[in-house]
């Protein structure tokens, strides 16, 4: 049987009963790479230039329309120097502690998922291996069957059993790797957005204290 003649379906069912979680795993992982782009995407924001809005208004004593822009602005850096803002009269610790206490809650939304994907990453390699080991066993089972009744072992006989061990490897592999890209990439972004939240937020406190 010609691979490259093959359906989809038909690799998929040669592949046996292990394609079937390797294929929800790819689905799942589909899923939250899509999520995640879509949320990082909504929440960015010019960072500097929403602080300069929020600066501007403090400098003139416009707290309620610099807390506006912030209630108009759907983002988590928003959020943090809201939180900040509100306690704007307050010592340099206080204030400091309320933006800490926002990120807190903050952080873990932006995270969200990741460890999920990471261990789709992880899990796809192992779930295509332990679809080579029984493929391997059902070669084996199928050797032992035919020496039991005195038949002689054809290249055919076996071929059912090592379609199953390579196919689940590459599916495995091929769920794997690009996963495990996107959870690399998508890592590196929400680094790189935290930094910008925490930037934006000493910016803040020192401009509110000096």
């Amino acid at each position: 049987m010609d691979l490259y003649r093959m359906s989809l379906w038909q690799v998929f069912l040669a592949g046996g009963p292990v394609m079937w979680p390797i294929l929800l795993c790819s689905i799942f992982g589909l899923a939250i790479i899509l999520e995640k782009f879509w949320h990082l995407k909504r929440i960015t924001i010019d960072t500097q230039e929403f602080l300069s809005k929020i600066m501007d208004k403090m400098k003139r004593h416009d707290t309620k329309e610099a807390l506006q822009i912030c209630d108009n602005t759907k983002s988590p850096i928003a959020n943090i120097l809201k939180a900040g803002i509100l306690k704007y009269d307050r010592q340099r610790p206080q204030i400091i502690e309320s933006i800490e206490d926002a990120s807190l809650y903050e952080i873990p939304r932006i995270e969200k998922n990741l460890t999920a994907l990471a261990t789709i990453a992880h899990v796809s390699p192992l779930l295509g291996l332990l679809g080579t080991v029984t493929g391997m066993v059902r070669c084996f089972q199928t050797i032992q069957a035919k020496a039991a009744s005195f038949h002689p072992v054809s290249p055919g006989d076996l071929a059912g059993g090592i379609w199953e061990a390579l196919l689940t490897t590459v599916a495995g592999l091929i769920v794997a790797i690009p996963t495990f890209v996107a959870y690399n990439y998508l890592v590196n972004r929400i680094n790189h957005f935290i930094l910008e939240m925490e930037k934006a937020s000493t910016e803040l406190v020192n401009f509110l204290t000096e």
